[in-house]
């Protein structure tokens, strides 16, 4: 899949959480919260103030991230899941 996002988007695939509690109940699909972390696959180019000077995206490609719960436009490309949202709702790095 070669997918470039515009100005200041960015495309992420949600990580999946696991499917049981510590205590080992499993959760249905129903009662499940989407997941906030993220791999980052591909990022824009930034995008231009009034001045007209490029402002860059903290995040590249590999990154894992938290994303706000219910930002970005979810899209399928290659019968995969993705979502496409702007830089500003990426809320931190996760660094190991």
């Amino acid at each position: 899949m070669n997918l470039k996002p515009l100005s200041n988007n960015v495309l992420v695939q949600r990580l999946e959480k696991e499917e049981r509690t510590a205590s080992g109940i499993i959760i249905p699909d129903s009662a499940k919260e989407k997941p906030q972390q993220a791999k980052v696959v591909a990022v824009g180019d930034g995008a231009i103030n009034e001045k007209g000077e490029k402002i860059a995206i903290s995040v590249k490609e590999g990154d894992v991230v938290l994303i706000k719960s219910w930002g970005g436009d979810e899209v399928k490309l290659d019968g995969q899941d993705f979502l496409i949202l702007k830089d500003t709702d990426i809320l931190a790095i996760v660094i190991d």
